[in-house]
């Protein structure tokens, strides 16, 4: 079988395939950029693969095929492999395939310290330092407001904000309860706690724009298309809760349109769009010299209240719901088509 592309699933996800029951992975936008495209996907999991093959699903002639295959000369990974097994299966099937988003979870801080690298990009980046004792409290003179977040997690899980106020006291705010008011010492110690053994980092709030008195910021679907080429495929804003600091969906965040957001910011909505565009290409271009198998990411970019952009965190597996809450057809087909055009273009050049 000629020009088969692999798409590397969560167990869970490839079992639903058959009965799309496959979460936020729209498999069917896949298969109709297959079809387009002229390519064959094979549908796997790392706990069915062996050392040159795989045993998983083949669609073809809009039907699923259980097969086993040899391990496909390009792999798009959607999968997230954090236990030391699944890690090294992975390995093996990157040995014999070009499994690009092999990792897809980055440590937050050393993909700030890649950016800090690059001077052009050093404006966008808020003041970011590992957490310790000592840079806590290096945070509470500098900053009238900032976060502390664990290095490597998502959906806005573990962070915890302080914000100063009178008398060397702060607010603290943890998941959705209400702010917690706490002399210095308190803080400190609350912070210890919550932190115990993971690793953190420290990083200034930046005042973000907001839509009805809630701040927000937004995600940037970046991925490398033809010819390797880096093109973002949507723009999405999320809107915090009532009451919240973070924006995510996951914490109760909204979807909106990020041109609506802008015009009601008091901005020229297409030209702060592009403005967007061109950081958040700055930003994939530098991380994919830096990690060459990043392909597909979701930027968390902001804009703090002066139009000012800022870039927030990266992403190694987009969901995409953004777009689908918000019906943008275009682009969330798009953010499946785009990996699967540079899939062929890898297998081109493979030969």
């Amino acid at each position: 079988m000629r020009n088969v592309v692999g798409i590397l699933l969560d167990r869970k996800t490839y079992l639903g395939i058959q009965s799309k029951q496959t979460g936020y992975e729209q498999i069917d936008l896949y298969n109709q950029a297959a079809e387009k495209l002229g390519i064959t996907l094979f549908y796997i999991c790392l706990q069915e693969t062996s050392a040159d093959s795989a045993l998983g699903l083949c669609f073809e002639n809009k039907s699923y095929r259980l097969l086993r295959l040899p391990i496909p000369k390009v792999i798009h990974n959607r999968a997230i492999s954090l236990s030391p097994y699944m890690l090294k299966k992975l390995n093996h099937l990157a040995a014999s395939s070009q499994v690009f988003n092999r990792q897809n979870r980055y440590d937050k801080l050393r993909i700030h310290k890649l950016l800090h690298t690059t001077e052009s990009l050093r404006a966008h980046l808020p003041a970011t330092l590992s957490y310790s004792r000592t840079h806590l409290l290096e945070a509470m003179e500098q900053f009238p407001d900032f976060f502390v977040k664990p290095t490597n997690s998502s959906v806005g899980k573990g962070i915890i904000k302080l914000s100063k106020q009178e008398n060397d006291t702060w607010d603290l705010f943890w998941s959705n309860n209400q702010p917690k008011k706490l002399t210095r010492d308190q803080a400190l110690a609350y912070i210890k706690n919550k932190v115990g053994k993971q690793t953190y980092l420290i990083q200034q709030a930046i005042s973000l724009a907001t839509h009805q008195g809630r701040p927000y910021d937004l995600r940037v679907s970046v991925q490398r298309g033809a010819k390797g080429k880096w093109q973002v495929n949507g723009i999405a804003g999320k809107v915090a809760a009532h009451g919240r600091q973070v924006t995510n969906l996951g914490k109760g965040g909204e979807a909106w349109r990020c041109e609506l957001l802008f015009h009601r910011s008091g901005f020229q909505p297409e030209q702060m769009k592009e403005a967007v565009e061109q950081v958040s290409l700055r930003v994939a271009e530098v991380l994919g010299k830096r990690l060459p198998n990043m392909a597909d990411i979701g930027l968390d970019m902001g804009v703090d209240k002066t139009g000012h952009i800022w870039f927030i965190e990266a992403n190694g597996r987009d969901q995409r719901y953004e777009f689908k809450q918000l019906k943008m057809e275009d682009s969330f087909y798009q953010t499946y088509e785009t990996p699967l055009v540079y899939a062929k273009y890898l297998l081109n050049k493979r030969g």
